[in-house]
């Protein structure tokens, strides 16, 4: 009997330590994302052909990046990640609030890629996209590809007034047409274990200080976007 009781809690003892293990490493996995975040937008901002224009930047709302996007397909396609997004206030840049991006697509199209992604929104009115719980690229608000290159052109100026612009480096294949959309949501998990259950509208306000595991990344922004 002794060694059957043993043997019970034994098992309950391995299951809750099994749980702390699995507990303990999600915060790890937040700090990565908040990592890959800022080198991901370093070396798409940083790139050969000259960037994310400083002109862009400094008028830039909002900054979203999507590290490691995954998307496969043969024929039916769909692409998955998860991202952080900062918002200017004032002189300074808000707290990360934790997103994910997701899409389906049908189409001529094969083959598979990972791909880093920036989303920059110029503006307050696209801001206020990023409260909702979810929302559709395309449908809700419009993703328009930025322009690159420091020497930044009259002739792109009116893409100052564009709601949100896209940015990419792309690692691997990925071939043919498709029928983009994305639909962009709150990770509340992440979220909650960051900040506990302070409302997004209080993290993107500035209302909340950025954790020093977001340092470099909102570092990286700042930098950028003076």
């Amino acid at each position: 009997m002794q060694c059957r009781t043993s043997l019970k809690w034994s098992g309950i003892a391995g299951a809750c330590a099994l749980g702390l293990m699995l507990i303990s490493a999600l915060p790890a996995q937040r700090i990565s994302r908040l990592r890959h975040a800022a080198q991901a937008f370093r070396a798409i901002n940083r790139a050969p052909d000259g960037g994310i224009p400083r002109e862009i930047l400094e008028h830039a709302q909002c900054v979203m990046v999507v590290p490691g996007l995954k998307k496969a397909g043969f024929i039916f396609g769909g692409s998955f990640g998860r991202g952080v997004v900062t918002c200017r206030t004032g002189r300074s840049w808000s707290a990360p609030l934790f997103v994910t991006l997701g899409s389906g697509s049908w189409g001529l199209q094969i083959g598979a890629q990972e791909e880093d992604l920036v989303l920059i929104i110029m503006n307050k009115a696209g801001e206020k996209y990023l409260l909702r719980d979810k929302f559709s690229i395309g449908g809700d608000l419009s993703a328009t590809a930025g322009p690159v290159g420091r020497n930044f052109s009259a002739q792109t100026d009116a893409l100052l007034h564009a709601k949100m612009l896209a940015y990419s480096r792309s690692r691997g294949l990925f071939g043919g047409i498709t029928l983009k959309g994305g639909i962009i949501k709150q990770d509340p998990g992440a979220n909650r274990q960051f900040y506990g259950r302070v409302p997004p509208s209080r993290i993107l306000g500035g209302a909340v200080a950025p954790p020093a595991d977001a340092r470099a990344f909102i570092d990286e922004v700042a930098a950028a976007a003076k």
